[in-house]
């Protein structure tokens, strides 16, 4: 039978990501017909039945303790945003009352429009919860060349990465962006999944992209911060930046990305070059 709830599907994806070796099992013999742990193996790891966790990754069971739930964390190796998403997982199929779903509202307040205008020669721009760019000052647009010949309604940082031309090409390495990107998309599908915006970007990019079905697949979650990236820009060359995301408040889950890097360096001569304003 296939599983029915959200936390069936994520428990069945992150024990597929869990080798026998990972966890401290032998191998043993004959053929493996699942990629990583079995049931039975997950079960013993977690001190419950077999019987018990297959239920949970059938939607038979909806309601573990928080107990359980850590014993099968620590079973299938999560931290971090993935211990999180797990409870959140869980307090879903209970049908537990959680915090309030931030409204989604794609206008930017004019004092962050001013604050993007003023962070020149930075490239940065406003994304929504869902990765769809609302706004950029003029080298945040430079830094994502080929997204603003889409319409508004389809300009996403996880769509221009897996169907833009350029936005394959951009980053270095390819993978570790989009699989970071598909992440952020996996904790909002957690915790909001019949988002019908968020249902139809994930549906377009099934269809069109098998790359992204298998990242997707896969369930990491992962909400980011802040870190480093590195660009093969087709204007000014190669670059490796540093970014901050900063949650924008009572916006529905805006965010403002910033990029930098150290003064004097040629990332910060290549940065420069992105806005008309500084250049020669």
């Amino acid at each position: 039978m296939a599983e029915t709830t959200e936390l069936g599907r994520y428990l069945r994806a992150r024990r597929g990501q869990v080798t026998p070796a990972d966890a401290g099992l032998p191998a043993g013999t004959g053929l493996r017909r699942t990629p990583g742990l079995r049931r039975e193996e997950l079960a013993t790891l977690a001190g419950v039945s077999v019987d018990y966790y297959t239920r949970l990754e059938r939607g038979r069971e909806t309601n573990p303790s928080p107990a359980v739930l850590d014993a099968i964390a620590r079973a299938l190796r999560l931290r971090g945003d993935s211990y999180e998403r797990l409870h959140e997982l869980a307090e879903l199929a209970s049908g537990r009352p959680s915090e309030p779903r931030p409204t989604a509202d794609d206008t930017v307040r004019p004092s962050v429009l001013r604050m993007l205008d003023a962070l020149r020669p930075l490239p940065a721009y406003v994304v929504s919860r869902h990765n769809y760019v609302l706004a950029a000052n003029p080298p945040g647009r430079r830094l994502l060349p080929g997204l603003w010949d889409w319409p508004d309604e389809q300009r996403n940082i996880t769509r221009y990465l897996f169907l833009h031309p350029t936005g394959r090409e951009l980053y270095v390495p390819w993978e570790e962006t989009v699989t970071a990107s598909v992440a952020h998309l996996r904790a909002i599908a957690g915790t909001d999944p019949d988002d019908p915006r968020l249902t139809a970007l994930v549906g377009e990019l099934t269809l069109k992209s098998p790359d992204f079905t298998r990242i997707w697949d896969r369930y990491d979650v992962q909400e980011r911060s802040g870190g480093t990236k590195s660009f093969a820009h087709p204007k000014v060359g190669a670059m490796t930046l540093t970014f901050e995301v900063m949650r924008l408040a009572r916006t529905g889950g805006q965010r403002l990305v910033v990029y930098q890097a150290p003064a004097g360096s040629p990332d910060e001569a290549a940065v420069l070059k992105l806005d008309p304003a500084s250049s020669p």
